[in-house]
């Protein structure tokens, strides 16, 4: 390991790239993209979800730049294959000392929800966890009644640690059980075999068949 190297990675935020998708650190700039993936608001009405509605967008973005100034986040525009933002998503309660991130907050316009775009994205960014930020550890979190989520982390290869009962609250304001998962290092190398697989039964832009 070069501490050195390791130690310059967790400066800051860096573009990652694929074939299906990009993931830029995330600015105002990227905003009005945010509002078009949310235009219809039907991601912002599931109720044990965080996610903002359109008229929300510059709050979500504000919160999430002084998550990354306090140097507990990372956040990312999420854009498709033709540059258009189609989401965000962001590494968080970021430690460098052990070190461990999470992922989470992540949401995608409907339509490249189940395509190659989000298989890609996690794949770039467990990469960049357990490959350039040398994590020994990256944690999901989700609600309980956030059966989709759950599915989907499981789906990943991550492995289920246990429920944190009344952990956080949800937007609402009710008392959220967090369900938690993660991916060790020693795991990592199954897990991205298993990614890549995923990713190639995805026709470009096109659904998964698995």
């Amino acid at each position: 390991m070069n501490e050195d190297r390791t130690a310059a990675a967790w400066h800051g935020p860096t573009r990652l790239s694929g074939r299906h998708v990009t993931l830029e650190p995330l600015s105002y700039a990227h905003a009005d993209g945010l509002r078009a993936a949310l235009a219809d608001g039907e991601l912002a009405r599931a109720w044990y979800t965080n996610v903002p509605a359109p008229e929300a967008v510059e709050a979500y973005v504000d919160a999430a730049l002084a998550m990354q100034g306090r140097g507990t986040a990372w956040a990312y525009a999420v854009l498709d294959a033709d540059g258009e933002v189609v989401g965000s998503t962001r590494y968080y309660d970021m430690d460098a000392s052990v070190p461990r991130v999470q992922i989470g907050y992540t949401f995608y316009a409907p339509r490249v929800q189940r395509t190659g775009l989000n298989t890609e994205a996690k794949l770039l960014l467990l990469g960049h966890a357990f490959e350039t930020l040398e994590c020994i550890a990256v944690g999901f979190e989700t609600s309980w009644f956030n059966l989709a989520s759950r599915t989907a982390i499981a789906r990943l290869g991550a492995k289920q640690d246990g429920v944190l009962r009344n952990h956080r609250r949800h937007a609402d304001g009710s008392r959220r059980d967090t369900v938690a998962f993660s991916i060790i290092d020693s795991e990592w190398q199954a897990v991205k075999r298993n990614l890549q697989y995923k990713l190639e039964q995805h026709a470009p832009g096109g659904k998964t068949h698995g």
